[in-house]
């Protein structure tokens, strides 16, 4: 009995210890400092919100978060590319880091890792690690490799932040829709405050554990997306050579187990060799390197990918590499047969019927 209340003791005066010594993350490092909302009129729901890169998805991310009541502060290198949002009642930062000084949480939406490692860590004295300390988050939706994402996640967290990589899923189109997936990892506490925000620019969110775990998701992702586009593109060119229609090529796909919307957007812009930017070519090519090199490095072997890929340099040799991803058809155009010689059984294919 009394061996009891001793061992009592002693728990109690553990607990109390480890109270002390405020709370613990499951890592065994101190849990990160709850996001303080700047401002008595905010709500925990509406932190006030940065926003970094102002491009072809970054616009429509930060004027959905306007349209839901977010006081949101936008920062571009080129300042005019703001003007969107600044029109819609943001307010224009100077710097990098004066946009996380003054917001509770900040997004970042860039071009590649160059570019995000840059604005991150890279402009002295005026980087957004500088305005981060106890208390603020930042979240990168670039697309970047696993290296790019712990990196910048390491300055954020030495600065008292945290860090949230949640690269999309999801073109120009569903980032002005707010139908965005963001695949997620990180400080899992910054997950749940950046939460409200993320369901204005998005359907669904996922966290995934780990930094690193994002970022591999979204090049697996593109790394099929882009052998699908790929695919397609070797599929009409395929059938317009043999004498088929591209509109029943559309209606089968459509019909069967491989029906996707990405087939049923792009297929008909393809058959009239129109490639409006979605997605721009460089970027979709840009990730699939990314998803062969880290491929490499696991020594998993990528056939499928590797090829694309080289159908996507191709067609950005041809002049193509702001145009829309789906523009790799050009290489189909530029290296099938002429129409004089597209010989098909039952007579000669005119290709100007798909034009």
């Amino acid at each position: 009995m009394v061996c009891t209340l001793r061992a009592i003791v002693v728990l109690a005066l553990c607990v109390s210890s480890a109270s002390a010594f405020g709370p613990f993350s499951k890592i065994g490092r101190p849990a990160p400092a709850p996001i303080r909302m700047s401002g008595g009129s905010n709500t925990p729901e509406k932190p006030k919100v940065g926003f970094l890169g102002m491009g072809i998805m970054g616009v429509p991310m930060a004027l959905n978060l306007i349209k839901a009541g977010f006081t949101v502060t936008v920062w571009n290198r080129s300042a005019d590319k703001c003007k969107p949002c600044v029109q819609a009642g943001a307010k224009l930062g100077k710097t990098p880091a004066e946009v996380v000084d003054q917001c509770d949480i900040t997004f970042s939406m860039l071009s590649d890792p160059a570019a995000a490692l840059a604005v991150a860590t890279g402009y002295p004295d005026v980087a957004a690690v500088n305005g981060v300390k106890a208390g603020k988050g930042y979240v990168d939706c670039s697309t970047v490799s696993v290296d790019c994402s712990q990196r910048i996640a390491a300055a954020v967290r030495k600065a008292g932040g945290m860090y949230l990589e949640a690269p999309v899923s999801g073109s120009k189109k569903p980032a002005e829709d707010g139908t965005l997936v963001f695949l997620c990892a990180g400080d899992k506490p910054l997950y749940d405050q950046a939460l409200p925000a993320l369901e204005k620019m998005g359907k669904k969110s996922v966290f995934l554990g780990e930094v690193g775990a994002g970022a591999k998701m979204k090049l697996v992702v593109n790394m099929v997306m882009g052998s699908m586009i790929t695919a397609l593109s070797e599929g009409l060119s395929l059938a317009q050579h043999s004498g088929l229609k591209a509109e029943d090529v559309f209606d089968v796909l459509d019909a069967g187990a491989i029906a996707n919307p990405m087939f049923k957007v792009k297929g008909p812009l393809m058959k009239k060799r129109e490639y409006p930017t979605a997605f721009p070519l460089k970027h979709a090519q840009k990730d699939m390197r990314l998803a062969i090199l880290l491929a490499d490095a696991l020594h998993v072997p990528l056939p499928v990918a590797s090829a694309a890929n080289e159908v996507m340099k191709h067609a950005k040799a041809l002049g193509h590499e702001d145009s829309d991803f789906s523009a790799v058809h050009a290489v189909q155009h530029a290296a099938g047969p002429k129409a004089e010689e597209a010989k098909v059984r039952g007579g000669t294919w005119v290709v100007d019927k798909w034009k």
